[in-house]
């Protein structure tokens, strides 16, 4: 495919090793960096993009398949970034298995919630009625980044978040001890206080949850 060959080269070409170590450090060294900043990264993106657009148009799930599955994370994140970019509104009811192996694969928080919050959440808003068996799935995995998912694809859906479903979701999961878990619990509650904050207060405080879900969820109250 030419544009992950030109992207590889151009990303590998302004590689910087003293970059690279502290974001390594930062997630973990769970993955190998090149060390290119944001914006630099951004901008080698957005002109590869329109270098090859017409490629990317009519193969772009198995392009971002290929830069995910190769081993610095500056292409993972590059990849996430043109299904953001290519998906919207355009997703076929399949795309769902694509954005559940993203999901599993070279799994982190740093991909893991943007998959969660842009992908899930416009594949479901684009496939209402799939939301209940997708997020049944998700939430019943022994996977923990799915598990994840389903509490936070709600992130981008503000005031016509489903309450009562995100509610369930934190009821089934607020025992885990799972620090990922406890934690999208109380950020998923505390994105849709702003929309609700008497709703949600009083389901934190009638809901036995685990303090730091808790803390997360009423720090905006």
């Amino acid at each position: 495919m030419k544009f992950c060959e030109s992207i590889f080269h151009d990303y590998k070409a302004v590689s910087n090793r003293t970059i690279a170590i502290p974001m390594e450090k930062y997630m973990k060294n769970k993955f190998v960096f090149l060390g290119i900043k944001t914006e630099q990264r951004r901008t080698i993106f957005k002109t590869k993009y329109l270098a090859h657009e017409i490629e990317i148009k009519s193969n772009f799930r198995n392009i971002a398949w290929e830069l995910f599955n190769m081993k610095e994370r500056e292409f993972h994140i590059c990849a996430i970034d043109l299904l953001v970019k290519e998906f919207k509104k355009n997703y076929t009811i399949e795309d769902i298995y694509l954005i559940e192996k993203l999901i599993i694969t070279n799994s982190w928080w740093d991909s893991v919630d943007t998959i969660a919050k842009y992908l899930l959440g416009g594949y479901l808003k684009q496939f209402p009625s799939e939301t209940f068996n997708v997020i049944e799935r998700f939430s019943n995995s022994n996977n923990m980044w799915l598990n994840r998912s389903a509490l936070l694809f709600q992130l981008s859906y503000k005031e016509k978040t489903n309450f009562e479903l995100l509610k369930s979701e934190c009821e089934k999961h607020k025992h885990s001890n799972e620090f990922f878990i406890q934690k999208a619990i109380g950020w998923a509650l505390r994105d849709y206080s702003r929309f609700n904050p008497i709703g949600v207060k009083n389901f934190v405080l009638s809901t036995n949850l685990k303090p730091l879900s808790s803390r997360e969820a009423l720090r905006l109250l």
